[in-house]
């Protein structure tokens, strides 16, 4: 028979049955990202939040999965829901604890109802009730006042409205590649202003005299780890940032990711680190997550967490580049706007109402916006 277990940490399961589960083109979800996440203790009680895993099985085999967090607060999501919590303070209610599936502090869509690729669709769909009616309980046992899933990709949205989530809008910009053969193509599908504008800066960063390597796989060390956790802490340094991630983590994912991770690296003249920018890919697909400098260089961000990344791309054929969170300077560059999706169920009713209200207005805007940027497509017509 189908059963779904709670697992409170990922260590308790087997990393090559996970390995089943894991999505072909999202790293996140892939074993060591979780471990590196728990083991570092970037997540846990403290933190705000604590894994709930839910792995559906049925006999000895695996069957899917739904990673969630019982959230104490609204750090780490990017789908911003403060002032949601601060009208239920307002009223004397708790919005707190909230249950979320996600990736912690990873602004990145990606298949949420994790599900062995083998199962034939009816066995799917089994499945996949299966993890939800097991979400509903453990929100109950737990008390929590609202349950959501953020970054989702829009072919699973129909699971969650089917549950009575109200489906959220909010806008990223992604890269896409249009068959590119080299970078100079990508120059070229550009309008003439974009093109000069991305040309110029690159030969104005040529003045500084610096070195950029991009480092994976065996070519990534222990100290490289080191250097990118300080380039993190410098950037959230000053500007009210929250580090989530610590030391232990760079370690973590350096030493057991280094097959999917990407570090940009920029060096003066006499070898020292000035800069680097961290990214994580799989499949087809590359995302952008920590960027951070010792030193100011004129144009040094977009060459290092832009261009760089998107000569990569093209190199290694992916099809995807999703460059983080918000961002309209990323239009200039060939990142278009992109609607990315999230599922709330809010369990005051009152509340639900008010708050769905809310998303509708929201989404009237976000989609004003787009036509907006639409007048400004770098690309040529």
């Amino acid at each position: 028979m189908m059963r779904v277990e709670r697992h409170w940490g990922i260590e308790g399961l087997d990393p090559g049955t996970w390995r089943g589960l894991e999505p072909p083109d999202f790293p996140f979800f892939d074993f060591e990202f979780l471990r590196a996440l728990e083991r570092s203790g970037s997540i846990g009680r403290r933190s705000g939040w604590s894994p709930a895993y839910l792995v559906c099985r049925e006999g000895g085999r695996l069957l899917g999965a739904l990673c969630l967090y019982i959230k104490t607060d609204s750090y780490g999501e990017y789908i911003f829901d403060w002032e949601w919590a601060r009208a239920y303070q307002q009223y004397g209610l708790s919005y707190y604890p909230k249950l979320v599936a996600a990736v912690p502090f990873t602004p990145a869509t990606g298949p949420k109802l994790l599900v062995d690729p083998r199962a034939d669709s009816a066995t799917r769909a089994r499945i996949k009730n299966a993890l939800l009616d097991a979400a509903e309980d453990l929100g109950d046992d737990q008390g929590v006042s609202s349950s959501h899933a953020l970054f989702v990709p829009e072919e699973e949205l129909g699971e969650f409205e089917g549950r009575g989530f109200q489906v959220r809008h909010s806008l990223q910009f992604h890269w896409h590649n249009r068959g590119y053969e080299a970078f100079s193509d990508y120059l070229g599908a550009l309008s003439g202003n974009r093109r000069r504008q991305i040309s110029r800066e690159r030969r104005q960063l040529e003045g500084e005299e610096l070195v950029i390597e991009r480092l994976t796989g065996e070519a990534l060390l222990p100290e490289h780890a080191a250097l990118m956790h300080r380039f993190y802490l410098a950037t959230l340094d000053g500007k009210w940032g929250v580090p989530y991630l610590n030391g232990r983590f760079f370690n973590e994912v350096f030493r057991t990711m280094r097959d999917r991770t990407l570090l940009i690296l920029a060096r003066d003249a006499n070898s020292r680190p000035v800069a680097g920018a961290l990214f994580f890919f799989k499949g087809r697909s590359l995302f952008g997550r920590h960027w951070g400098a010792s030193q100011e260089r004129r144009n040094l961000h977009f060459e290092l967490c832009y261009y760089q990344a998107i000569d990569y791309a093209i190199e290694k054929g992916f099809t995807l580049f999703e460059a983080g969170a918000q961002g309209e300077h990323k239009l200039a560059r060939g990142f278009l706007p992109s609607i990315t999706y999230s599922a709330h169920r809010i369990r005051d009713p009152a509340f639900g109402r008010a708050i769905s209200e809310y998303i509708e207005t929201e989404k009237d805007w976000i989609s004003a916006t787009i036509k907006e940027y639409a007048l400004h497509d770098p690309y040529k017509h």
